[in-house]
């Protein structure tokens, strides 16, 4: 494989940082991982990757693909296999191991050729040997870089924290939802957007043993995904660890503040009470898995660009990606997925071109086919929480229900293959007329979405 004749900083490795970083290194891009944390890991727990974003580790490196399904975790029942949730009422008395007593309100139907969830720290270390040796530094927090602001081809400079610098010819910001890169980048023309806003929910997460499970739920609506919805309130129980465990994610809606002194601080201390004094009103279904958490748990406080999007993922020779450009809430389960597409995308621009001077054109097109479906993503997922709180359509399961079909649809079905293609015809025109600036897709895309992609055949 030819290496090209440039080399990049990749800031952040995380799950989007490690993934791009293998999708370039397969297509001969040089790079370097650049970590705050003395070695690569992962904070949370399970993560839930669908059709959209099986099919673009499959672009990006079939290695990638393989790691993911040595750790992915699916429905258990064969039955169930295309299920993405069976939707019941969390509110519910009635017990849940006696499925003709509590029958689902609705079932969202996925995919079968993707549809999985994993442990983010199993994912991260089957993504780790695939890089190439001697690729990351650690201990590297990034303070500032210089250098894009000028019309030169010279070499950019990422200064550190701790005093040290680098230098690459392009910058790739996944460093996540607390993006340092994104404050470089957006402080100074847009302070408002270079910091996430909490979106006045929050998360209890818990790790019950499959077993506890059962004997709480039973064992379709333990060993098979499950959503309950409630009044400002709802959880999710999926299995994670090939079935052995069951992962309890449990969202609370409230009007109050962040409590912490500092905003960017996502997680903090608290007690399963806490978790069952925030869920009364629930029934035993929930309740009863909830005191099967520990005793200390965390709250997660969920942040997202919803109120502030960016009005560009690029500017000269740095790019944002995932996270860093478009953090948001988890309630379509498709973050993680959204990041792995821009992977595919970028990677794949960035393996077009020959020529660093070519980089800009590269993001150029990677924001214009990019932007829209992903800032789509952010505001769509706080809708999808009205939902499934009863705060945008009531009671109306009907209406819901057609309305969460509609929407997850329009995130499985995308055809990447021709999204893809689209985004290197729209490089390569740019590169002929010599304008890397993007134009501004509406940041504040209406539903259902109008943007120039298409859907696969068997939508």
């Amino acid at each position: 494989m030819t290496t090209k004749p440039f080399h990049v900083a990749i800031v952040g490795g995380g799950i989007t940082g490690l993934a791009l970083a293998i999708s370039l290194h397969r297509r001969g891009v040089s790079f370097t991982i650049y970590e705050q944390a003395a070695a690569f890991g992962e904070i949370g727990a399970g993560v839930g990757m669908h059709a959209n974003a099986v099919r673009a580790m499959k672009i990006c490196d079939e290695g990638l693909l393989a790691g993911f399904e040595r750790v992915a975790t699916r429905n258990a029942w064969p039955s169930k296999s295309a299920v993405w949730f069976d939707v019941l009422d969390g509110t519910s008395t009635e017990p849940a191991n006696v499925p003709e007593k509590l029958a689902p309100l609705f079932t969202l139907i996925g995919h079968t050729d993707g549809h999985a969830a994993c442990h983010r720290a199993r994912f991260l270390e089957e993504m780790v040997p695939l890089l190439p040796e001697g690729s990351a530094r650690f201990g590297k927090r990034l303070k500032t870089i210089e250098g894009n602001n000028d019309d030169s081809d010279r070499a950019l400079t990422l200064v550190f924290e701790d005093g040290t610098t680098a230098q690459a010819d392009a910058v790739l910001g996944c460093d996540g939802i607390k993006s340092r890169t994104r404050a470089v980048l957006v402080g100074d023309d847009h302070p408002e957007r270079a910091k996430p806003a909490y979106s006045h929910k929050f998360v209890y997460r818990g790790l019950i043993p499959m077993a506890d499970a059962v004997a709480a739920l039973g064992e379709e609506r333990s060993a098979n995904a499950m959503l309950w919805m409630g009044p400002e309130r709802h959880a999710l129980t999926f299995p994670v660890n090939h079935g052995q465990t069951l992962n309890l994610v449990a969202f609370v809606t409230t009007p109050e503040p962040w409590p912490s002194k500092d905003a960017q601080q996502l997680t903090l201390p608290a007690t399963r009470n806490d978790a069952l004094r925030d869920f009364e009103g629930f029934g035993p279904n929930v309740l009863g898995l909830l005191r099967q958490t520990a005793p200390q748990m965390e709250r997660w406080a969920l942040f997202d660009l919803a109120e502030h999007p960016l009005p560009q993922f690029y500017k000269g020779r740095v790019c944002l990606v995932g996270d860093a450009a478009h953090a948001s809430t988890p309630h379509h389960g498709a973050g993680a997925g959204m990041c792995i597409e821009d992977v595919a995308y970028l990677s794949e621009l960035m393996g077009t071109v020959n020529d660093k001077r070519e980089l800009p054109a590269a993001f150029a097109a990677f924001d214009a086919s990019r932007r829209g479906r992903d800032q789509w993503l952010v505001a769509s997922s706080r809708r999808a929480a009205e939902l499934y709180e009863w705060q945008a359509r009531g009671r109306d399961f009907e209406g819901i229900a057609d309305e969460v079909r509609a929407r997850q649809a329009y995130i499985w079905n995308i055809d990447l293959d021709v999204g893809i293609a689209a985004a290197k015809k729209d490089l390569r025109r740019r590169l002929a007329l010599g304008m890397p600036a993007a134009a501004e897709p509406d940041a504040s895309v209406p539903f259902p979405p109008d943007i120039d992609y298409h859907l696969r055949e068997n939508s």
